[in-house]
């Protein structure tokens, strides 16, 4: 089959969630059809990551630069569309895109997230074909719920934004149900979540997230610390991401401390804003910044925290973390939407006092401390393979869903 992935971002490196959920799609189908990519340019280091899927993994790449963030959120907001629908859109992007469709006549296009199907509203080239390719979007994340959560927990002008963006994107996300072929969530909770709001919709699915077990080992000793070190990764100017740390630190830390003086807390991730920055002025927090290879850090680290309260869909980094060999300490959304059981596999804590509670109970109980990571790592072996995760996303393309 010829293929075409029409992405929000150029999914190379794989070094964040989305991209590295896309980059393994495209990587198991590059084996068995003919891909290609079309996406925006947001920065000129982008250039060569296009360039790398062009040698190594794509039969066509395609990509223009987007307009002025501003100059795009703001057309969105005087369009009536969806902010982060109006901020991946490019009307020279929408041109190389037809002469794509034109040129390679693809059987099917996978849109990665809801930004995305404008391109494929708007291509009237797409309206004329008679041999019209299968429609596929992968939303990922419910992201009209996750626009919700920032409403909540925002004031004045960003709340009225999240609530604008979430009534409107809500209504979108139903609208590409019915006009794509299939959609895929990344977790059944998800896929409930949204059939809950509606009152109908087209094909929805789970397609979950693998974990690359090549990339992502344990250790081959555990690390010799003084006191417990704790680890977080992502990027860190991601609102769930500064907010899960920053609760973690504020809630926390300080009664771990108490216990643990020497205790340690690293945050693990490019491009930290300044309210993540400033955590390192507190006793025995990290903060890294960029890092050109994460795994000495889960390496070095006895435990990884998951401290989210904003969170939607899988969180990459947990099943990095089962992966590596580390205890995985999470709130019971941290762990949402993967197949994993409180101490059997995972820990779950809500508050300060849990939080602790668990750290105390894997260091004081080594063969506890060993069975959680022995139970994490045959999880992720047995049930989280790229290949298996991406088995639907296969057969919906032969036909067999």
């Amino acid at each position: 089959m010829n293929i075409l992935f029409l992405a929000h971002r150029v999914p190379f490196p794989p070094n964040k969630g989305e991209k590295i959920r896309t980059f393994n799609q495209l990587k198991y189908l590059h084996d068995k059809h003919q891909v290609s990519v079309c996406a925006p340019l947001e920065k000129n280091e982008d250039l060569s990551f296009f360039k790398t899927l062009s040698d190594e993994y794509c039969h066509n790449v395609s990509y223009s630069r987007l307009p002025n963030k501003a100059v795009r959120l703001i057309k969105g907001l005087m369009t009536g569309k969806a902010l982060s629908v109006a901020n991946f859109y490019s009307n020279d992007l929408q041109i190389k895109f037809d002469q794509l469709l034109l040129k390679l006549e693809f059987d099917a296009v996978i849109c990665t997230s809801s930004a995305m199907a404008e391109y494929i509203y708007k291509s009237k080239l797409l309206q004329e074909i008679t041999k019209k390719p299968l429609l596929l979007m992968d939303f990922m994340d419910l992201d009209s719920d996750k626009w919700r959560q920032y409403a909540e927990t925002s004031r004045w002008t960003m709340k009225w934004i999240y609530q604008r963006e979430t009534k409107i994107l809500s209504l979108y996300e139903q609208k590409i149900t019915h006009d794509f072929d299939t959609s895929f969530f990344i977790a059944d909770a998800e896929v409930e979540l949204f059939k809950s709001k509606i009152k109908s919709s087209g094909k929805v699915l789970t397609m979950g997230n693998g974990m690359d077990t090549g990339s992502f080992v344990p250790a081959v000793s555990s690390p010799n610390n003084n006191a417990p070190v704790m680890l977080f990764t992502g990027v860190m100017d991601y609102k769930p991401n500064i907010d899960a740390v920053v609760w973690f630190v504020d809630n926390v830390w300080q009664e771990i401390l108490e216990e643990y003086p020497e205790a340690r807390f690293i945050i693990a991730g490019m491009n930290p804003t300044s309210n993540v920055k400033c955590l390192e002025k507190i006793s025995g927090i990290e903060v890294t910044g960029f890092v050109n290879d994460i795994l000495p850090y889960y390496h070095q680290s006895d435990y990884f925290v998951a401290p989210f309260r904003l969170a939607r869909g899988v969180q990459n980094k947990v099943l990095q973390g089962f992966a590596c060999g580390l205890p995985v300490i999470a709130t019971p959304m941290g762990a949402e939407g993967i197949d994993c059981t409180n101490d059997i596999d995972i820990l779950i804590a809500s508050t300060a006092d849990e939080f602790l509670n668990c750290i105390k109970h894997l260091d004081t109980n080594a063969e506890f401390h060993e069975k959680i990571k022995a139970n994490a790592l045959t999880l992720i072996h047995e049930k989280y393979s790229w290949e298996g995760k991406l088995q639907v996303l296969n057969d919906v393309l032969n036909g067999k869903v």
